[in-house]
């Protein structure tokens, strides 16, 4: 369930979530928020998402993030211009 607080991520791990994204929140906030979630609900995967470039990346790792998703890798990646004969 994508989320933008931590009180909608504990009420969608309170109502059977396998996994909150927390989108578009700073590190700070971040941060707290999943450990909100993690001492609510110790077997939800907490998701970081939302303006994660991988200059920024080491800010928004942390003991309680277990997955973290950077569109950058695929909306912002250069196209190649390549052919394959058979």
């Amino acid at each position: 369930v994508e989320c933008s607080s931590a009180d909608e991520a504990l009420a969608a791990a309170g109502a059977g979530a396998d996994i909150v994204l927390l989108d578009n929140l700073a590190p700070q906030e971040l941060h707290a928020a999943a450990a909100q979630v993690k001492a609510a609900h110790p077997g939800v995967t907490v998701e970081a998402s939302g303006g994660i470039v991988l200059g920024t990346l080491p800010q928004f790792l942390g003991p309680h993030i277990d997955v973290v998703s950077m569109g950058c890798l695929t909306h912002s990646a250069p196209a190649l211009d390549f052919a394959l004969q058979v």
